[in-house]
């Protein structure tokens, strides 16, 4: 390989950047350009392996659709989704983790107190807490979108023959007082889906795809910057080999098993149940 034309061909296509009229899309092609024929150069790729490496991108494309997205699911087990979040993310406030393959749908406007878990889970449970500013002043009327897998591990859109479109989700508004609270199942541990391009690459580097129990949501008021983020399910297995390195300790919640049958009654499920509190704090947006 002749290094004086490879690296003339990087600067040439660099320099075909110049006129492109958005500066921040010159910069971030440029960078793409430079690190890509970098890695060219390191690993010496043959054309057959070029060449599968393009089937590859293009199977992951044809294995898009309306309710799936396996370039997110890349993104997510190549690490690439985290480290945008965390770069992204405030150093204040609920940290952020990945949105994920599975927000593909609108999730159903609840009341609080909903039960967002429409086929029935083995074992209820509630989730409860506050949408606070960074100073602790709550936030009435922020909205959360929620969404999760069920006690089986599969989201509804995996499973349109066995469960509702919206169920294990919910778009649900704080009330005066920044509290929400609603009804679900305990999420289960689940594998990403494996029978497309990303489940090869799993298999061909000898990982698993489990990711451990969690709850999604998007939480949003005015005036702060929107956080998305999970709550783990503490004592969940995976919780150190998350498929997509998405778990941060400070996201790792008590599912606490809770014997109290007023407040059972309360929030409308049977005694025991599975009591998972906590708090969503967002940073203002800066001025």
């Amino acid at each position: 390989m002749t290094t004086e034309f490879t690296t003339h061909l990087t600067e040439a296509v660099v320099d075909s950047l110049k006129d492109t009229a958005d500066p921040r899309l010159r910069e971030l092609l440029a960078a793409l350009t430079r690190h890509l024929h970098a890695f060219v150069r390191e690993t010496e790729p043959t054309m057959e392996e070029w060449e599968q490496a393009i089937g590859f991108l293009t199977a992951t494309g044809q294995t898009c659709t309306d309710t799936r997205q396996e370039f997110v699911l890349l993104s997510d087990v190549l690490g690439v989704s985290m480290l945008v979040e965390t770069i992204n993310s405030s150093e204040h406030g609920t940290e952020s983790t990945v949105l994920g393959p599975f927000h593909m749908t609108e999730s159903p406007v609840r009341e609080l107190g909903a039960d967002i878990d429409l086929v029935g889970g083995d074992e209820p449970c509630v989730v409860s807490g506050r949408v606070l500013s960074r100073d602790g002043t709550p936030l009435p009327g922020a909205v959360l979108d929620v969404w999760q897998a069920n006690d089986q591990g599969f989201y509804d859109v995996q499973q349109p023959e066995v469960q509702p479109a919206g169920n294990g989700r919910g778009l649900f508004t704080a009330d005066t007082e920044g509290r929400f609270w609603f009804r679900t199942c305990v999420p289960s541990p689940y594998p990403i889906p494996t029978d497309g391009p990303v489940g090869d690459l799993l298999r061909a580097t000898g990982r698993h795809p489990y990711r451990p129990a969690h709850i999604h949501f998007i939480a949003s008021a005015a005036g702060h910057t929107p956080v998305t983020t999970h709550i783990f399910v503490a004592g969940s297995d995976h919780l150190d080999s998350d498929a997509v390195f998405a778990v941060k300790e400070s996201l790792v919640q008590d599912f606490t098993e809770t014997d109290d049958p007023s407040l059972a009654r309360e929030f409308g499920v049977p005694n025991p149940f599975r009591h998972a509190r906590f708090d969503l704090v967002l940073n203002p947006v800066q001025s």
